[in-house]
């Protein structure tokens, strides 16, 4: 985990989603990728509404623009290595097409306030199309405490075995790994197997077994977060396709929404 893909743009979570990812990129000692993204207004290729497409489209390239030169101003004071590219379109096609090297992508869990749908729903559309693991940041977050406490979601699927290994390079760095598995029938590899795994990165995690008990997975793993003050989350991430939803219950949308921390995720 070497390649930080870090989406830039004046908005609500910009300042949790940079800190996060410098954080990030200095525990991993890696590289910092920013792509700015200037967004293509809703009533392009409208031809009753040319004249004012063209006037948005021009104003939010200058509001980018000076927001370029603010964060230019900013890393140039950080100890990371970085660059900053820039992109015009959609967030998450643009941010897909600039993800081929990337190792992880930043973004926010949701951005509640902003008009744009797709930057509200950005986590939960790269988790899919851009096969890379996500690390989703809340908007109130100002850092990424690698060195704390981790809660690893373990349910035997494709989806967390892909989020656990993808997130080694982190759970090296933590004090503290928590694999908690919800006991409800369907777990087909036991946590004790992915603790067994883990040990072999020279990571000794504190397995918990839970059960339901009428309670969602969501529920049982904001308690856990809450009560253990953990510092981020590593689960298997899904879209909001019909099966993803039958198969895991919106987990991963509800955990977006309420998350207090910074949520890894990645999609098997």
């Amino acid at each position: 985990m070497k390649n930080i893909l870090l989406l830039v743009h004046d908005d609500e979570g910009q300042e949790g989603r940079l800190q996060a990812a410098l954080d990030l990129t200095r525990a991993v000692d890696g590289h910092l990728a920013c792509l700015d993204i200037v967004a293509i207004p809703a009533t392009v290729g409208d031809p009753h509404m040319a004249n004012a497409s063209a006037i948005l489209l021009q104003d939010e390239r200058a509001r980018e623009d000076d927001h370029i030169a603010n964060i230019e101003a900013r890393l140039r004071h950080e100890d990371v290595s970085w660059d900053l590219c820039a992109a015009t379109g959609d967030f998450a096609p643009a941010v897909k097409e600039a993800s081929d090297l990337a190792d992880v992508i930043v973004v926010n869990c949701a951005l509640p306030t902003s008009a744009r749908r797709d930057l509200r729903e950005l986590a939960t559309e790269l988790i899919l199309r851009s096969g890379k693991p996500i690390l989703a940041v809340p908007e109130e977050c100002r850092s990424l405490k690698v060195t704390g406490k981790a809660v690893v979601a373990w349910n035997g699927s494709a989806a967390s075995t892909a989020a656990l290994q993808a997130a080694i390079p982190l759970l090296q760095c933590a004090e503290c790994v928590i694999l908690i598995e919800i006991e409800d029938g369907h777990v087909e590899t036991s946590a004790r197997d992915a603790a067994a795994y883990l040990s072999r990165h020279d990571i000794h995690p504190l397995i918990r077994f839970e059960r339901p008990r009428g309670r969602s997975v969501a529920d049982i793993l904001l308690a856990e977060i809450r009560e253990r003050r953990s510092d981020y989350l590593v689960m298997g991430g899904y879209g909001r396709s019909r099966l993803a939803e039958a198969l895991f219950g919106g987990t991963t949308r509800a955990l977006l929404k309420e998350s207090p921390v910074p949520l890894f995720l990645a999609h098997g």
